[in-house]
């Protein structure tokens, strides 16, 4: 899954995407933030129901997927972004879908090769794939490894096959433990994907599903709350969620028992080992850069006098016949009056908030700009401030989308309930 809002805020990140811009007005940025690399593999063995990422089966099975010619297209994608990245370090790599396991190590030994190539790849960059334990193989996790792969993200969403079933996944409970052992033999650094608030489930069995994590030993967890995304078969046929009490009492079951087994909760939806936060994430909240490859793909970059967003078609067959034509992606300068909200709304997502400087260092803007939501949101409770760091308050976090709407370029945000 693409590692970007991936819980609470879907409804203000499409307020934003559908605003217009506000005018010609330019940012001046002292310095460029990190950057890293995103690059989507967008098929899947099987569309889970709740799933609104691009993914997609593919018709006559996996066997079918052109894995060599998407290979082709993401290489001449790259070709024509890297101008604009000319001379800048890369701190991690994400590949993401879909279904990544699903690419013969050559086709991927072949695509990271070019990669490295074309970028400056920091020594010890964090370089991530996501695998699915229906996908898992011994024999092919080995063959990541030996590529440079050094982190890898395993789709679980539960061990229990009760709601297993219920998501539409391929795997069973058993399939799911043996991935993680799979994964741990071969990897030092692995994060495990859970899902919570399912269908039928109460605060015991997602305990449980984090005790089971906990005695496979990853480094890091991921824990998503089950929503209903449109254009996906749950929003046609909606299953039964917990009530809000219910989510409430699974959410703090779930912190309760990350914590006893060393994880630190720093994110909205990710807990980790200390030092084992998630580079290519954290690079996210912090209102970094990063390139976005393949289809579906976005990216954010920043300029001396500008931050744009790219964004690739989603389908892959569509990506595939226009990678290779002359600006094969849409790019579109991101307006001044947006920036406080887009930086507020990733930077709140991280319980230790930021440093105060971070905020005219990656938008080019004053604090003055976001005063006024500021006080609105520490009168309400929802941050806490000092000289150096905003963060947001455990009620902020429960409370996230409200607190982010604060910054949206217009009256309403701030009439947000409380």
């Amino acid at each position: 899954m693409i590692p970007i809002v991936p819980a609470g805020s879907s409804l203000v990140v499409r307020a934003i995407a559908r605003r217009p811009g506000s005018g010609p007005q330019r940012v001046h940025l002292a310095a460029l933030p990190p950057l890293t690399l995103y690059i989507h593999f967008p098929w899947c063995v099987k569309k889970c129901p709740y799933c609104d990422f691009n993914s997609h089966e593919r018709a006559g099975g996996v066997a079918t997927i052109p894995e060599e010619a998407y290979v082709d297209a993401l290489i001449a994608d790259l070709d024509q972004v890297v101008p604009q990245v000319w001379g800048r370090r890369v701190h991690a790599i994400f590949i993401g879908g879909g279904t990544p396991s699903l690419i013969g190590a050559p086709a991927l030994d072949r695509l990271l090769s070019e990669v490295r190539a074309r970028l400056i790849l920091e020594a010890d960059a964090e370089i991530t794939l996501e695998a699915n334990p229906g996908t898992v193989e011994s024999d092919r996790f080995a063959a990541y490894r030996a590529l440079g792969i050094n982190r890898l993200s395993l789709g679980i969403q539960s061990f229990d096959d009760r709601f297993l079933r219920s998501l539409g996944r391929i795997h069973d409970g058993r399939e799911a433990r043996r991935a993680v052992d799979i994964a741990m033999t071969h990897f030092d650094n692995v994060n495990v994907d859970l899902m919570y608030a399912l269908p039928g489930q109460d605060a015991d069995d997602a305990a449980r599903d984090v005790s089971i994590a906990r005695s496979h030993g990853p480094s890091h967890l991921s824990l998503y709350q089950l929503t209903i995304e449109a254009n996906t078969l749950f929003a046609k046929y909606p299953p039964r969620l917990p009530d809000e009490d219910m989510a409430d009492a699974i959410d703090d079951a779930i912190a309760d028992e990350a914590a006893a087994g060393g994880w630190r909760r720093y994110e909205v939806s990710a807990y980790a080992r200390p030092g084992r936060e998630a580079r290519h994430n954290l690079n996210y909240w912090n209102f970094g850069d990063y390139l976005g490859i393949g289809a579906g793909a976005h990216a954010k970059l920043s300029f001396p006098d500008r931050i744009v967003r790219q964004t690739r078609l989603r389908h892959p067959d569509l990506y595939l016949d226009r990678a290779a034509r002359p600006r094969a992606f849409d790019e579109e300068e991101v307006a001044v009056g947006d920036l406080p909200f887009e930086f507020m709304l990733n930077a709140l997502r991280l319980l230790d908030g930021f440093p105060i400087v971070r905020f005219a260092e990656r938008t080019g803007l004053s604090m003055t700009t976001i005063e006024t939501p500021l006080a609105i949101a520490e009168g309400r409770g929802l941050i806490e401030r000092d000289a150096f760091r905003i963060r947001p308050t455990k009620l902020g976090v429960r409370f996230l989308n409200d607190l982010q709407s604060l910054f949206l370029p217009s009256s309403e945000g701030k009439d947000a309930p409380s």
